[in-house]
């Protein structure tokens, strides 16, 4: 099975409004992040030199009933969801179908972590 990536979910307590992440995409604009995606409730930075050097900030899943802990994308998500039923992990969501074009599940590591699984479609 292929990783193409993990992405860290940092929790973002944005209120009512974007000024949270407005402000933290400033914060790491700094450090040389550029925005590579932004749905008003997840936003994800990326190195511009380095596109697999990423970090999503999140208020609150849109779909998901929890804010997964980190994302890890992967070449076949129904293979890596089989695989990890038949060893008996707790899935928590999915695997679902978002509108914004990927398919996802939610899965909890032996530490309690939720780990968003996903592959673009």
């Amino acid at each position: 099975m292929s990783v193409h990536r993990v992405v860290p979910n940092i929790p973002v307590d944005a209120g009512a409004d974007t000024s949270a992440l407005r402000a933290t995409s400033a914060f790491y604009g700094l450090l040389g992040f550029e925005e590579v995606m932004n749905h008003g409730w997840i936003m994800t930075l990326a190195s511009p030199t380095q596109p697999a050097a990423q970090i999503s900030f999140m208020t609150k899943d849109e779909t998901g009933p929890v804010n997964p802990d980190l994302s890890v994308e992967v070449a076949d998500v129904d293979a890596v969801h089989a695989a990890l039923v038949r060893e008996g992990a707790d899935i928590v969501y999915g695997p679902h179908d978002e509108e914004w074009g990927v398919r996802r599940f939610f899965v909890r590591d032996p530490n309690g972590r939720v780990v968003n699984v996903l592959t673009h479609r």
